[in-house]
């Protein structure tokens, strides 16, 4: 018995320490590669294709202010304001899914950033446990302009796509601190279908979302000024 708790706070030890080690040194470092690059990179040779991983990693300030705007506006408008997780969208998700209906996300982005940085994408209660724990992590120890930059520069955007730099070099043709307010909106409509939803070549659906994604932009909270020059 002794053997066997001496093994389970090992194994403690060593999870905490290196999981927190982690966090803190990708507070400092750019995201290269993360998991859910490598799992795409798999199933396309799967299919039968090429892998590919377009990315290439920016800092904040060369990303236009008007993609946090856009993200904030789509994905999670109190990004600003709760500490890492939204409970009323949290607690509406829930009724919803007793009630039956169609199981939709409530993830804020600061739980996406710690799903794409350090877990896998299939759902589980493994899963949903240690990326509630990451997010309390990267909640206290990068803080919200460190959780949106990893955030623009590790997000599917497209098949192959990773990024700011990506989406703006491959879909718009520009660099991501030149990226409109338009461009932004509609590469925000993407995000939740990024396979399906191609930002360079919108659906009447999606040129409809977009345009209320312009409107909510211009109603929250703005990203903080000193996070970004443009």
């Amino acid at each position: 018995m002794k053997i066997v708790t001496r093994w389970l706070r090992n194994i403690l030890i060593f999870f905490f320490t290196s999981t927190i080690l982690s966090v803190v040194i990708l507070k400092y470092i750019p995201v290269y590669i993360t998991p859910l690059m490598l799992i795409r990179a798999v199933e396309q040779v799967i299919n039968g294709k090429e892998p590919t991983i377009r990315h290439t990693w920016v800092p904040l300030e060369q990303i236009s202010h008007n993609l946090p705007q856009a993200v904030m506006a789509s994905e999670d408008n109190l990004f600003l304001k709760h500490k890492g997780f939204d409970l009323e969208q949290i607690q509406k998700a829930q009724i919803e899914a007793q009630e039956g209906k169609r199981q939709r996300g409530a993830s804020t982005i600061s739980q996406q950033t710690a799903r794409n940085v350090f877990l896998w994408q299939k759902r589980s209660w493994l899963r949903k446990g240690l990326e509630a724990y990451f997010t309390f992590l990267i909640e206290n120890i990068w803080g919200k302009e460190r959780i949106m930059e990893v955030y623009l520069n590790s997000i599917e955007m497209g098949d192959g796509i990773y990024g700011a730099y990506a989406v703006a070099r491959i879909n718009f043709g520009t660099s991501p601190d030149k990226l409109t307010k338009s461009q932004c909106a509609y590469i925000a409509v993407s995000l939740p279908n990024p396979l399906h939803r191609d930002s360079a070549h919108p659906t009447a659906k999606m040129k409809k979302m977009h345009n209320t994604v312009l409107k909510r932009m211009n109603q929250i909270d703005t990203f903080p000024k000193d996070a970004c020059a443009k």
